[in-house]
């Protein structure tokens, strides 16, 4: 179990099978049966053409090679299987060699519509449907190597990059503006909430996207928007280090949401 979470990743066995008991299987299907329903008119083509290719099963949590065995046919991706919290160095390192970190636990039924960590629910039904997606896949590629290869002060810069759009992207298309971002995709509340009009949403432009600060857990304020995924292609083959630089150079912008509070449990922690 890592530092900072309750959840333990369930381990395969040695021909890789994952045995989950059955009120995990019933998590799981609760949540891909309420938010299947809420996507369907607001996740973007490319989304829910890949959720087809996965073919996701609604009665069980899917085993890690099912999925794989898809990524590799469309993208060459494939799912890899770790603890609940990792270091940074080896999610770059993942993400850099067409491997998508998926922790092997689900959240409890207490924490149905809210989870900080990212369970197997969020990283296969919120992301692996993008991965068979080539621009997509590229970018998210190209951002494994970025990171790996990036300094810590220059990783915090690329870690916004990351959210405003795998996590928290939408996009334009024929239809309207649509979801790609896998942290809404998973995500019940902010599904509804993110075309409502409490939000701001900004045409993407990189170096904003760069100076935006953001929370982890609250509803977010702002979303980027893109013209479509081939712009997120052509964000990964631009100089990003030099977007970093840029943003640097310009600062922050003044955050949109309030300071989060400190529990007493973390006060005593810091020494306060």
């Amino acid at each position: 179990m890592g530092k900072g979470t309750k959840y333990v990743a369930r381990e395969p066995d040695a021909s890789g099978f994952i045995a989950y008991p059955e009120s995990e299987h019933a998590v799981w299907r609760e949540l891909i049966t309420r938010q299947d329903k809420v996507i369907r008119n607001v996740a973007c083509d490319e989304y829910l053409h890949g959720l087809k290719l996965l073919n996701l099963p609604e009665d069980r949590i899917p085993q890690l090679e099912d999925v794989s065995s898809v990524l590799r046919r469309e993208t060459g991706w494939e799912v890899a299987q770790v603890p609940a919290l990792i270091p940074f160095d080896t999610f770059f390192d993942l993400l850099s060699n067409k491997k998508f970190p998926c922790a092997t636990f689900i959240r409890t039924p207490d924490e149905m519509d809210y989870l900080q960590e990212p369970d197997i629910f969020h990283e296969i039904f919120g992301h692996c449907a993008m991965l068979t997606n080539p621009y997509f896949a590229e970018f998210t590629q190209m951002y494994g190597k970025l990171g790996y290869s990036a300094s810590k002060e220059d990783r915090i810069f690329l870690a916004r990059l990351y959210w405003f759009t795998v996590e928290f992207g939408l996009m334009n298309s024929a239809q309207g503006q649509r979801i790609y971002g896998g942290g809404i995709l998973s995500s019940i509340g902010e599904t509804q909430y993110c075309f409502s009009d409490r939000p701001e949403r900004r045409p993407f432009d990189i170096v904003d996207v760069l100076r935006t600060p953001y929370r982890i857990d609250i509803m977010q304020p702002i979303y980027y928007v893109l013209d479509g995924l081939k712009q997120l292609y052509e964000v990964a083959h631009c100089d990003i280090m030099d977007k970093v630089r840029q943003a640097k150079e310009l600062g922050l912008f003044a955050p949109t949401f309030p300071p989060k509070q400190q529990s007493n449990t973390e006060k005593l922690a810091a020494g306060a």
